[in-house]
Protein backbone atom coordinates (compact mmCIF):
# COMPACT_ATOMS: atom_id res chain seq x y z
CA UNK A 1 0.00 0.00 0.00
CA UNK A 2 1.31 3.17 -1.03
CA UNK A 3 1.52 6.27 1.57
CA UNK A 4 2.65 9.23 -0.60
CA UNK A 5 3.77 12.95 0.67
CA UNK A 6 3.96 15.38 -2.43
CA UNK A 7 6.11 18.23 -2.26
CA UNK A 8 5.72 21.64 -3.34
CA UNK A 9 9.20 23.54 -4.24
CA UNK A 10 10.46 24.80 -1.61
CA UNK A 11 9.14 22.16 1.04
CA UNK A 12 11.08 19.61 2.73
CA UNK A 13 9.28 17.84 5.69
CA UNK A 14 11.24 15.77 8.61
CA UNK A 15 9.31 13.10 9.23
CA UNK A 16 10.76 9.51 10.28
CA UNK A 17 9.25 6.06 11.56
CA UNK A 18 8.40 6.58 14.68
CA UNK A 19 11.10 4.59 17.78
CA UNK A 20 9.57 2.64 20.21
CA UNK A 21 11.50 4.74 23.12
CA UNK A 22 10.71 7.72 25.24
CA UNK A 23 13.26 9.17 27.84
CA UNK A 24 11.16 8.66 30.79
CA UNK A 25 10.68 4.69 29.77
CA UNK A 26 14.43 4.68 29.70
CA UNK A 27 14.68 6.37 33.23
CA UNK A 28 12.21 3.79 35.15
CA UNK A 29 14.47 1.47 36.93
CA UNK A 30 15.67 -1.12 35.02
CA UNK A 31 13.61 0.35 32.29
CA UNK A 32 10.72 -1.54 33.03
CA UNK A 33 8.41 0.59 31.28
CA UNK A 34 9.26 -1.30 28.06
CA UNK A 35 7.98 -4.56 29.46
CA UNK A 36 4.30 -2.87 28.64
CA UNK A 37 4.15 -4.34 24.99
CA UNK A 38 1.30 -2.04 24.39
CA UNK A 39 3.40 1.16 25.12
CA UNK A 40 5.97 0.11 22.74
CA UNK A 41 3.78 -1.20 19.93
CA UNK A 42 1.57 2.36 19.81
CA UNK A 43 4.86 4.40 20.41
CA UNK A 44 5.83 3.16 16.78
CA UNK A 45 2.65 3.01 15.58
CA UNK A 46 3.15 6.03 12.95
CA UNK A 47 5.63 8.29 11.66
CA UNK A 48 7.07 11.54 13.15
CA UNK A 49 7.10 15.35 12.14
CA UNK A 50 10.34 16.54 13.63
CA UNK A 51 10.51 20.45 14.21
CA UNK A 52 12.06 22.81 11.69
CA UNK A 53 13.60 24.73 14.30
CA UNK A 54 13.61 24.95 18.14
CA UNK A 55 11.90 28.03 20.07
CA UNK A 56 9.55 29.12 23.04
CA UNK A 57 6.31 30.10 23.65
CA UNK A 58 3.82 31.62 25.98
CA UNK A 59 -0.13 31.88 26.64
CA UNK A 60 -1.55 34.14 28.58
CA UNK A 61 -4.94 33.46 29.17
CA UNK A 62 -6.79 35.02 26.35
CA UNK A 63 -8.82 34.16 23.20
CA UNK A 64 -7.09 36.14 20.40
CA UNK A 65 -4.31 35.04 18.73
CA UNK A 66 -1.91 37.70 20.08
CA UNK A 67 -2.63 35.85 23.56
CA UNK A 68 0.11 34.00 22.60
CA UNK A 69 3.90 35.18 22.15
CA UNK A 70 6.31 32.98 20.19
CA UNK A 71 10.05 33.51 20.59
CA UNK A 72 12.35 31.44 17.80
CA UNK A 73 15.57 30.76 18.41
CA UNK A 74 18.84 33.38 16.81
CA UNK A 75 18.63 32.35 12.91
CA UNK A 76 15.33 30.47 12.47
CA UNK A 77 13.30 30.56 9.23
CA UNK A 78 10.09 32.16 10.22
CA UNK A 79 9.00 30.80 7.34
CA UNK A 80 8.76 27.27 8.82
CA UNK A 81 8.14 28.60 12.61
CA UNK A 82 4.94 27.65 14.32
CA UNK A 83 2.26 30.77 14.02
CA UNK A 84 -0.91 31.37 16.33
CA UNK A 85 -3.85 31.87 14.10
CA UNK A 86 -6.58 30.26 15.80
CA UNK A 87 -6.58 32.44 19.03
CA UNK A 88 -7.77 29.87 22.24
CA UNK A 89 -4.60 29.34 23.38
CA UNK A 90 -3.25 27.07 20.15
CA UNK A 91 -0.47 27.17 18.31
CA UNK A 92 -0.62 25.68 14.83
CA UNK A 93 2.65 23.92 12.45
CA UNK A 94 1.64 23.87 8.80
CA UNK A 95 2.89 20.19 7.99
CA UNK A 96 4.95 20.71 4.77
CA UNK A 97 3.55 18.19 1.95
CA UNK A 98 0.08 16.90 0.87
CA UNK A 99 -0.36 13.14 2.03
CA UNK A 100 -1.91 10.78 -0.32
CA UNK A 101 -3.14 7.90 1.24
CA UNK A 102 -4.93 4.69 -0.70
CA UNK A 103 -9.03 4.98 -1.16
CA UNK A 104 -11.22 4.45 1.41
CA UNK A 105 -8.02 5.06 4.42
CA UNK A 106 -8.12 8.31 5.91
CA UNK A 107 -5.19 9.72 8.25
CA UNK A 108 -4.83 9.72 12.35
CA UNK A 109 -3.23 12.86 13.22
CA UNK A 110 -1.93 13.65 16.78
CA UNK A 111 0.92 13.96 19.21
CA UNK A 112 2.83 11.13 19.45
CA UNK A 113 2.04 8.79 21.91
CA UNK A 114 3.33 8.42 25.74
CA UNK A 115 5.23 11.66 25.01
CA UNK A 116 3.84 14.13 27.24
CA UNK A 117 5.29 17.73 27.72
CA UNK A 118 4.11 20.15 30.71
CA UNK A 119 1.79 23.00 29.67
CA UNK A 120 0.98 22.24 26.23
CA UNK A 121 -0.88 19.24 24.63
CA UNK A 122 -1.07 18.18 21.13
CA UNK A 123 -5.18 18.49 19.54
CA UNK A 124 -5.73 15.37 17.20
CA UNK A 125 -7.67 15.08 14.12
CA UNK A 126 -8.55 12.98 11.24
CA UNK A 127 -8.27 13.93 7.70
CA UNK A 128 -9.86 12.57 4.45
CA UNK A 129 -6.16 11.94 2.44
CA UNK A 130 -7.20 10.11 -0.35
CA UNK A 131 -8.92 12.88 -1.79
CA UNK A 132 -7.91 16.39 -0.16
CA UNK A 133 -6.01 18.33 -2.22
CA UNK A 134 -5.21 20.29 0.45
CA UNK A 135 -2.12 20.86 3.54
CA UNK A 136 -2.94 20.24 7.05
CA UNK A 137 -1.82 21.85 10.18
CA UNK A 138 -1.07 20.04 13.29
CA UNK A 139 -2.38 22.02 16.80
CA UNK A 140 -0.74 22.38 20.15
CA UNK A 141 -3.48 24.06 22.55
CA UNK A 142 -1.94 25.75 25.45
CA UNK A 143 -3.09 23.79 29.20
CA UNK A 144 -1.92 26.70 31.45
CA UNK A 145 -1.73 30.17 31.16
CA UNK A 146 1.45 32.03 31.92
CA UNK A 147 4.10 29.16 31.93
CA UNK A 148 6.58 29.09 29.10
CA UNK A 149 6.90 25.95 27.16
CA UNK A 150 10.25 25.00 24.93
CA UNK A 151 10.40 22.57 21.89
CA UNK A 152 13.87 21.89 20.54
CA UNK A 153 14.61 21.63 16.58
CA UNK A 154 14.16 18.51 15.59
CA UNK A 155 11.29 17.49 18.14
CA UNK A 156 8.22 15.32 17.29
CA UNK A 157 5.33 17.76 16.94
CA UNK A 158 3.24 15.18 14.78
CA UNK A 159 2.11 11.77 14.47
CA UNK A 160 0.50 10.17 12.08
CA UNK A 161 -0.51 6.81 10.48
CA UNK A 162 -3.73 5.52 8.02
CA UNK A 163 -6.78 4.63 9.12
CA UNK A 164 -9.20 2.61 7.36
CA UNK A 165 -12.44 4.89 6.56
CA UNK A 166 -15.97 3.81 8.27
CA UNK A 167 -14.24 0.84 9.27
CA UNK A 168 -14.71 1.62 13.13
CA UNK A 169 -18.79 2.10 12.40
CA UNK A 170 -19.36 -1.34 11.08
CA UNK A 171 -18.16 -2.82 14.65
CA UNK A 172 -21.53 -3.62 16.56
CA UNK A 173 -20.34 -3.35 20.44
CA UNK A 174 -22.05 -5.21 23.12
CA UNK A 175 -21.90 -6.58 26.60
CA UNK A 176 -22.04 -9.85 27.11
CA UNK A 177 -21.27 -12.38 30.20
CA UNK A 178 -17.88 -13.71 30.21
CA UNK A 179 -19.46 -17.20 30.74
CA UNK A 180 -20.93 -16.81 27.43
CA UNK A 181 -17.22 -17.81 26.09
CA UNK A 182 -16.10 -20.40 27.96
CA UNK A 183 -12.77 -20.83 25.87
CA UNK A 184 -11.85 -16.95 26.92
CA UNK A 185 -13.43 -17.39 30.49
CA UNK A 186 -10.99 -20.64 31.15
CA UNK A 187 -8.10 -19.12 29.99
CA UNK A 188 -8.90 -16.07 31.61
CA UNK A 189 -9.26 -17.68 35.67
CA UNK A 190 -6.38 -19.76 34.65
CA UNK A 191 -4.36 -16.58 33.96
CA UNK A 192 -6.61 -14.72 37.35
CA UNK A 193 -5.01 -18.03 39.30
CA UNK A 194 -1.73 -18.01 37.86
CA UNK A 195 -1.08 -14.25 38.34
CA UNK A 196 -2.26 -14.57 42.03
CA UNK A 197 0.35 -17.61 42.62
CA UNK A 198 3.14 -15.34 40.72
CA UNK A 199 2.55 -12.58 43.01
CA UNK A 200 2.55 -14.60 46.22
CA UNK A 201 6.05 -16.24 45.06
CA UNK A 202 7.88 -13.25 44.30
CA UNK A 203 6.26 -11.84 47.83
CA UNK A 204 8.14 -15.02 49.56
CA UNK A 205 11.23 -15.34 47.23
CA UNK A 206 12.28 -11.84 45.33
CA UNK A 207 13.95 -13.11 42.41
CA UNK A 208 16.85 -11.44 41.62
CA UNK A 209 16.77 -11.49 37.59
CA UNK A 210 14.26 -8.28 36.50
CA UNK A 211 13.19 -11.25 33.78
CA UNK A 212 12.25 -12.82 36.23
CA UNK A 213 9.66 -10.04 37.79
CA UNK A 214 7.13 -10.40 35.43
CA UNK A 215 5.16 -13.31 33.77
CA UNK A 216 5.65 -12.04 29.78
CA UNK A 217 2.42 -13.84 28.66
CA UNK A 218 1.04 -10.94 26.78
CA UNK A 219 4.34 -10.21 25.44
CA UNK A 220 5.32 -13.40 23.80
CA UNK A 221 1.73 -13.31 22.88
CA UNK A 222 0.94 -16.87 24.52
CA UNK A 223 -1.63 -17.86 27.56
CA UNK A 224 -0.79 -18.95 31.21
CA UNK A 225 -0.18 -22.70 29.50
CA UNK A 226 2.29 -21.15 26.61
CA UNK A 227 -0.03 -21.56 23.72
CA UNK A 228 0.00 -19.09 20.62
CA UNK A 229 -3.72 -18.15 20.01
CA UNK A 230 -2.81 -15.75 16.84
CA UNK A 231 -0.35 -15.83 13.94
CA UNK A 232 0.64 -12.54 13.58
CA UNK A 233 1.07 -11.36 17.76
CA UNK A 234 3.75 -8.41 17.15
CA UNK A 235 6.38 -7.47 19.58
CA UNK A 236 8.06 -4.76 17.32
CA UNK A 237 6.73 -2.50 14.35
CA UNK A 238 9.43 -1.92 11.28
CA UNK A 239 7.58 0.99 9.51
CA UNK A 240 9.78 2.17 6.57
CA UNK A 241 11.31 5.27 5.98
CA UNK A 242 9.67 7.74 2.99
CA UNK A 243 11.60 6.86 0.04
CA UNK A 244 13.34 10.51 -0.84
CA UNK A 245 14.60 8.95 -4.11
CA UNK A 246 12.28 10.76 -6.38
CA UNK A 247 12.71 14.06 -3.99
CA UNK A 248 16.52 14.20 -3.19
CA UNK A 249 16.41 17.50 -1.62
CA UNK A 250 14.37 16.26 1.22
CA UNK A 251 16.70 15.59 4.10
CA UNK A 252 16.27 12.32 6.43
CA UNK A 253 15.01 12.64 9.55
CA UNK A 254 17.59 12.37 12.05
CA UNK A 255 16.92 8.89 14.41
CA UNK A 256 15.68 9.42 18.31
CA UNK A 257 18.80 9.43 19.73
CA UNK A 258 20.81 11.74 17.57
CA UNK A 259 22.20 14.63 19.15
CA UNK A 260 20.07 17.67 19.41
CA UNK A 261 20.95 20.66 17.64
CA UNK A 262 22.17 23.70 19.36
CA UNK A 263 20.10 27.16 18.04
CA UNK A 264 22.65 27.70 15.05
CA UNK A 265 21.54 23.93 13.37
CA UNK A 266 18.21 24.88 14.06
CA UNK A 267 18.04 28.00 12.29
CA UNK A 268 18.38 25.89 9.35
CA UNK A 269 18.42 21.91 10.02
CA UNK A 270 17.92 21.36 6.62
CA UNK A 271 21.64 22.38 5.21
CA UNK A 272 23.37 21.00 8.71
CA UNK A 273 21.92 17.65 7.71
CA UNK A 274 22.45 17.74 3.97
CA UNK A 275 25.81 18.67 5.96
CA UNK A 276 25.86 15.75 8.38
CA UNK A 277 24.93 13.69 5.24
CA UNK A 278 27.98 14.39 3.08
CA UNK A 279 30.39 13.40 5.97
CA UNK A 280 28.85 10.26 6.76
CA UNK A 281 29.36 9.87 3.25
CA UNK A 282 32.89 10.69 2.76
CA UNK A 283 33.30 8.05 5.78
CA UNK A 284 31.39 5.35 3.53
CA UNK A 285 33.97 6.04 0.68
CA UNK A 286 37.07 5.39 2.81
CA UNK A 287 35.63 2.57 4.86
CA UNK A 288 35.23 1.22 1.30
CA UNK A 289 37.65 2.06 -1.21
CA UNK A 290 40.33 0.88 1.60
CA UNK A 291 38.47 -2.52 1.61
CA UNK A 292 38.22 -2.51 -1.97
CA UNK A 293 42.57 -1.91 -1.57
CA UNK A 294 42.39 -4.73 1.23
CA UNK A 295 40.90 -7.17 -1.25
CA UNK A 296 43.34 -6.99 -3.77
CA UNK A 297 45.93 -9.10 -2.11
CA UNK A 298 45.49 -12.76 -2.29
CA UNK A 299 45.25 -13.54 0.91
CA UNK A 300 42.40 -11.40 1.30
CA UNK A 301 39.86 -13.85 -0.38
CA UNK A 302 39.63 -16.14 2.64
CA UNK A 303 40.54 -16.53 6.30
CA UNK A 304 44.04 -17.33 7.17
CA UNK A 305 44.05 -21.12 9.27
CA UNK A 306 47.32 -20.78 11.36
CA UNK A 307 48.56 -23.54 13.26
CA UNK A 308 51.41 -22.95 16.23
CA UNK A 309 51.09 -19.35 16.07
CA UNK A 310 53.08 -17.70 18.76
CA UNK A 311 51.65 -15.08 20.28
CA UNK A 312 54.18 -12.27 18.87
CA UNK A 313 53.17 -12.94 15.44
CA UNK A 314 49.02 -13.49 17.00
CA UNK A 315 49.67 -9.63 17.99
CA UNK A 316 51.24 -8.17 15.07
CA UNK A 317 49.41 -9.97 12.03
CA UNK A 318 46.40 -10.24 13.24
CA UNK A 319 45.32 -8.49 16.80
CA UNK A 320 46.52 -5.37 16.42
CA UNK A 321 45.70 -4.75 12.50
CA UNK A 322 42.07 -6.54 13.11
CA UNK A 323 42.36 -9.39 11.01
CA UNK A 324 40.54 -12.11 11.90
CA UNK A 325 42.37 -15.91 11.58
CA UNK A 326 41.28 -19.40 12.52
CA UNK A 327 43.80 -20.60 15.25
CA UNK A 328 44.08 -24.91 14.94
CA UNK A 329 45.45 -27.38 17.05
CA UNK A 330 45.36 -24.80 20.40
CA UNK A 331 42.98 -26.70 21.88
CA UNK A 332 44.50 -30.30 21.09
CA UNK A 333 44.91 -31.23 24.63
CA UNK A 334 41.53 -30.57 26.18
CA UNK A 335 39.93 -33.60 27.62
CA UNK A 336 36.13 -31.79 26.19
CA UNK A 337 37.25 -32.23 22.96
CA UNK A 338 36.11 -36.48 23.41
CA UNK A 339 34.27 -35.98 26.51
CA UNK A 340 31.61 -33.62 25.99
CA UNK A 341 28.52 -35.08 24.63
CA UNK A 342 25.39 -34.51 26.28
CA UNK A 343 24.88 -37.47 28.14
CA UNK A 344 28.26 -37.07 29.53
CA UNK A 345 27.21 -33.38 30.70
CA UNK A 346 23.91 -34.16 32.30
CA UNK A 347 26.01 -36.53 34.26
CA UNK A 348 28.71 -33.97 35.16
CA UNK A 349 26.55 -31.41 35.87
CA UNK A 350 23.42 -33.18 37.10
CA UNK A 351 20.02 -31.40 37.90
CA UNK A 352 21.98 -27.92 38.91
CA UNK A 353 19.54 -25.09 38.08
CA UNK A 354 21.26 -23.31 35.34
CA UNK A 355 20.22 -19.93 33.30
CA UNK A 356 19.49 -20.39 29.36
CA UNK A 357 17.41 -18.53 26.87
CA UNK A 358 14.17 -20.04 25.94
CA UNK A 359 11.16 -18.97 24.06
CA UNK A 360 12.95 -18.05 21.11
CA UNK A 361 11.02 -18.80 18.63
CA UNK A 362 8.27 -16.97 19.22
CA UNK A 363 10.06 -13.66 19.06
CA UNK A 364 11.88 -12.26 15.80
CA UNK A 365 13.89 -9.77 18.26
CA UNK A 366 14.95 -12.84 20.48
CA UNK A 367 18.65 -11.20 20.65
CA UNK A 368 17.47 -8.05 20.96
CA UNK A 369 15.09 -8.83 23.90
CA UNK A 370 17.17 -11.24 25.95
CA UNK A 371 15.83 -10.49 28.96
CA UNK A 372 13.02 -11.59 27.97
CA UNK A 373 14.05 -14.90 27.59
CA UNK A 374 15.80 -15.49 30.86
CA UNK A 375 14.36 -18.95 32.05
CA UNK A 376 15.94 -21.23 34.54
CA UNK A 377 15.56 -25.04 34.85
CA UNK A 378 17.56 -27.62 35.69
CA UNK A 379 20.42 -28.22 33.79
CA UNK A 380 20.02 -32.28 33.13
CA UNK A 381 16.54 -31.32 32.11
CA UNK A 382 17.89 -28.26 29.87
CA UNK A 383 20.14 -31.06 27.83
CA UNK A 384 17.11 -33.28 27.79
CA UNK A 385 14.85 -30.54 26.41
CA UNK A 386 17.13 -29.54 23.20
CA UNK A 387 18.28 -32.78 21.46
CA UNK A 388 14.95 -32.28 19.37
CA UNK A 389 16.91 -29.66 17.81
CA UNK A 390 15.74 -26.14 16.87
CA UNK A 391 16.76 -22.35 18.33
CA UNK A 392 13.73 -22.15 20.57
CA UNK A 393 16.16 -22.17 23.97
CA UNK A 394 20.07 -22.06 23.87
CA UNK A 395 22.54 -21.81 27.51
CA UNK A 396 24.83 -18.45 26.06
CA UNK A 397 26.95 -15.81 26.81
CA UNK A 398 24.46 -13.82 28.17
CA UNK A 399 23.92 -16.25 31.04
CA UNK A 400 27.35 -16.67 31.77
CA UNK A 401 27.64 -14.44 35.25
CA UNK A 402 24.64 -16.63 36.67
CA UNK A 403 26.00 -20.21 35.49
CA UNK A 404 29.63 -19.78 36.94
CA UNK A 405 28.87 -21.54 39.49
CA UNK A 406 27.02 -24.62 38.34
CA UNK A 407 29.08 -24.53 35.18
CA UNK A 408 32.39 -24.61 37.43
CA UNK A 409 32.89 -28.70 37.41
CA UNK A 410 33.52 -28.57 33.47
CA UNK A 411 37.23 -26.25 33.96
CA UNK A 412 38.58 -29.44 34.83
CA UNK A 413 38.05 -30.76 30.90
CA UNK A 414 39.51 -27.48 29.77
CA UNK A 415 42.46 -26.41 29.43
CA UNK A 416 44.35 -22.87 28.77
CA UNK A 417 45.02 -20.49 25.96
CA UNK A 418 48.03 -18.84 28.06
CA UNK A 419 49.72 -17.84 24.97
CA UNK A 420 47.14 -15.14 24.17
CA UNK A 421 44.77 -14.62 27.13
CA UNK A 422 45.33 -13.21 30.56
CA UNK A 423 44.90 -16.07 33.53
CA UNK A 424 41.46 -15.91 34.67
CA UNK A 425 39.99 -19.17 34.98
CA UNK A 426 36.09 -17.31 35.03
CA UNK A 427 36.57 -15.42 31.75
CA UNK A 428 35.00 -18.16 29.41
CA UNK A 429 31.58 -17.26 28.83
CA UNK A 430 29.96 -21.15 27.78
CA UNK A 431 27.53 -21.56 24.59
CA UNK A 432 25.32 -24.86 24.97
CA UNK A 433 22.64 -25.39 22.19
CA UNK A 434 21.24 -27.91 19.66
CA UNK A 435 21.49 -27.93 15.95
CA UNK A 436 19.26 -25.15 14.70
CA UNK A 437 20.06 -22.66 17.43
CA UNK A 438 20.94 -19.09 15.67
CA UNK A 439 22.75 -15.82 16.40
CA UNK A 440 21.61 -12.84 14.44
CA UNK A 441 24.06 -10.70 11.78
CA UNK A 442 25.67 -8.56 14.71
CA UNK A 443 29.27 -6.66 15.85
CA UNK A 444 30.58 -6.74 19.33
CA UNK A 445 32.40 -4.38 20.91
CA UNK A 446 35.64 -6.11 22.06
CA UNK A 447 37.66 -8.53 20.30
CA UNK A 448 36.45 -12.05 20.62
CA UNK A 449 37.94 -15.84 20.49
CA UNK A 450 34.87 -18.19 19.30
CA UNK A 451 36.68 -21.84 20.33
CA UNK A 452 34.61 -24.44 19.26
CA UNK A 453 34.57 -27.48 21.92
CA UNK A 454 31.82 -29.96 20.40
CA UNK A 455 30.23 -29.93 17.36
CA UNK A 456 30.38 -27.62 14.27
CA UNK A 457 29.28 -23.78 13.68
CA UNK A 458 28.95 -22.07 10.16
CA UNK A 459 29.44 -18.17 10.00
CA UNK A 460 29.09 -15.59 8.18
CA UNK A 461 31.94 -13.04 8.77
CA UNK A 462 32.38 -9.73 7.40
CA UNK A 463 34.93 -6.78 8.03
CA UNK A 464 33.70 -3.80 10.23
CA UNK A 465 34.25 -1.81 7.16
CA UNK A 466 30.68 -2.77 5.78
CA UNK A 467 28.73 -1.32 8.51
CA UNK A 468 27.34 1.45 5.79
CA UNK A 469 25.71 -1.80 3.65
CA UNK A 470 24.64 -3.68 6.80
CA UNK A 471 22.09 -1.59 7.90
CA UNK A 472 22.94 -1.35 11.44
CA UNK A 473 19.56 -0.19 13.05
CA UNK A 474 20.11 0.11 16.34
CA UNK A 475 23.23 -0.59 19.12
CA UNK A 476 25.12 -3.59 17.46
CA UNK A 477 22.32 -5.06 15.46
CA UNK A 478 22.06 -5.33 11.76
CA UNK A 479 18.22 -4.78 10.69
CA UNK A 480 18.88 -7.80 8.50
CA UNK A 481 19.05 -10.96 10.78
CA UNK A 482 19.79 -12.95 8.28
CA UNK A 483 22.38 -13.14 5.44
CA UNK A 484 20.58 -16.45 3.91
CA UNK A 485 16.97 -15.08 4.13
CA UNK A 486 15.44 -16.41 0.87
CA UNK A 487 13.32 -13.36 1.16
CA UNK A 488 15.79 -10.98 1.67
CA UNK A 489 13.93 -7.40 0.02
CA UNK A 490 16.60 -6.33 -2.52
CA UNK A 491 14.64 -2.80 -2.57
CA UNK A 492 14.59 -2.82 1.24
CA UNK A 493 18.11 -3.04 1.38
CA UNK A 494 20.13 -1.70 -1.94
CA UNK A 495 23.75 -1.66 -0.24
CA UNK A 496 23.84 -4.77 0.36
CA UNK A 497 25.02 -6.41 -2.74
CA UNK A 498 29.03 -6.60 -2.93
CA UNK A 499 29.51 -6.66 0.82
CA UNK A 500 32.30 -8.95 1.44
CA UNK A 501 31.36 -12.27 3.24
CA UNK A 502 33.39 -14.47 4.77
CA UNK A 503 32.10 -18.08 4.69
CA UNK A 504 33.13 -20.44 7.94
CA UNK A 505 32.60 -23.41 9.28
CA UNK A 506 34.05 -23.66 12.69
CA UNK A 507 34.99 -27.34 13.43
CA UNK A 508 35.74 -28.48 17.09
CA UNK A 509 38.95 -27.88 18.78
CA UNK A 510 39.07 -24.42 16.34
CA UNK A 511 39.01 -20.94 17.63
CA UNK A 512 37.62 -17.69 15.51
CA UNK A 513 39.46 -14.75 16.46
CA UNK A 514 37.10 -11.95 15.58
CA UNK A 515 38.33 -8.40 16.06
CA UNK A 516 36.20 -5.55 17.43
CA UNK A 517 33.47 -4.53 15.03
CA UNK A 518 33.39 -7.34 12.65
CA UNK A 519 30.32 -8.43 11.80
CA UNK A 520 29.20 -12.07 12.17
CA UNK A 521 26.36 -14.35 12.44
CA UNK A 522 26.21 -17.53 13.98
CA UNK A 523 24.05 -21.19 12.93
CA UNK A 524 24.96 -24.29 15.21
CA UNK A 525 25.20 -27.06 12.75
CA UNK A 526 25.20 -29.88 14.98
CA UNK A 527 24.85 -30.49 19.02
CA UNK A 528 27.14 -27.53 20.02
CA UNK A 529 29.56 -26.33 22.60
CA UNK A 530 31.43 -23.58 22.32
CA UNK A 531 33.32 -20.83 24.74
CA UNK A 532 33.85 -17.28 24.37
CA UNK A 533 36.72 -15.05 25.55
CA UNK A 534 37.69 -11.42 25.97
CA UNK A 535 40.44 -11.36 28.54
CA UNK A 536 43.31 -10.88 25.78
CA UNK A 537 46.72 -10.07 27.13
CA UNK A 538 46.76 -6.76 25.62
CA UNK A 539 44.51 -3.49 25.79
CA UNK A 540 40.79 -4.70 24.55
CA UNK A 541 38.47 -2.19 25.95
CA UNK A 542 36.69 -0.63 22.75
CA UNK A 543 33.45 -0.35 24.22
CA UNK A 544 34.58 2.34 26.89
CA UNK A 545 34.34 4.77 24.44
CA UNK A 546 31.41 3.57 22.17
CA UNK A 547 28.99 6.27 21.28
CA UNK A 548 25.95 4.44 21.14
CA UNK A 549 22.93 3.97 18.87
Amino acid sequence: MELTAYLHPGWAPLIRPAPATRAWMDATPESFAYRCLPLNIANAHGWEVLSPCGFDAVWNGGTAPDAVTIRLEPGADPQRAPVALFGQGIITFHIEAIIRTPPGWSLWVGGSPNRAKDGIAPLTGIVETDWSPFTFTMNWRFTRSGQWVHFDALEPICFLFPVERGAIESFEPAFAPLDADPETAARFHAWSAARDAFHAKIQRDPPQAPADRWQKHYYRGVDVNGNSLVDDHRTKLRLKPFDRSAAPQVPAAPAEDAPRPDSAVSAAPAEEIAALKLALAKREWLLETLERQRALAPTAAVLDRRENLSAEEFLEHYYAVGRPVILVGEMADWPALTRWTPEYLKEKIGAATVEYQGGRTGNAGFEREKDLHRRQGPFDAFIAGIEKGGNDSYLTAYNSASNRQALAPLAEDMGTLGKFLTEDPSAGMMWIGPAGTVTPLHHDLTNNFIAQVVGRKKLKVLPASEVGRLYNDRHVFSDIADLEDPGLDAERYPRLPGSRVYDVVLEPGEILFVPLAWWHQVKSVDFSVTVTYTNFRWANDGYTTYPGG
